[in-house]
């Protein structure tokens, strides 16, 4: 089965920058979509950004032109370099497979915005 560990997490000021990073094992990145997702306190997880097979990707409004999704083949990683953040980004975020309905969540990484 598949395993996503994410880190980059941390507390930063409204407009500061973070990078998050998902270190993906048992399936080839390369060959599959994948997604970050978020769930911030007493709401239901959404999803952020997606990036396809061919590295295109899409976006959730409110992160568009803020939040950039790419990955590393090589390292089997896939990224989310977050910037202008705002406190309502606060959330924990979560890497996944596109689509698995059978994929396990990772632990994810906790970002806390404060304004």
């Amino acid at each position: 089965q598949a395993m996503f560990v994410e880190s980059g997490g941390g507390l930063v000021q409204a407009g500061g920058s973070l990078k998050l990073s998902c270190e993906v094992s048992r399936i080839n990145t390369s060959v599959v979509g994948m997604d970050w997702f978020r769930q911030a306190p007493w709401k239901a997880r959404e999803l952020v950004a997606r990036i396809f097979v061919d590295g295109s990707a899409t976006y959730r409004p409110s992160v568009e032109g803020r939040f950039t999704i790419s990955r590393d083949n090589a390292k089997n990683t896939i990224y989310l370099q977050m910037n202008n953040l705002e406190p309502e980004d606060t959330a924990v975020y979560y890497c996944i497979r596109s689509y698995c309905q059978s994929c396990a969540w990772g632990q994810g990484a906790q970002v806390t915005v404060s304004s």
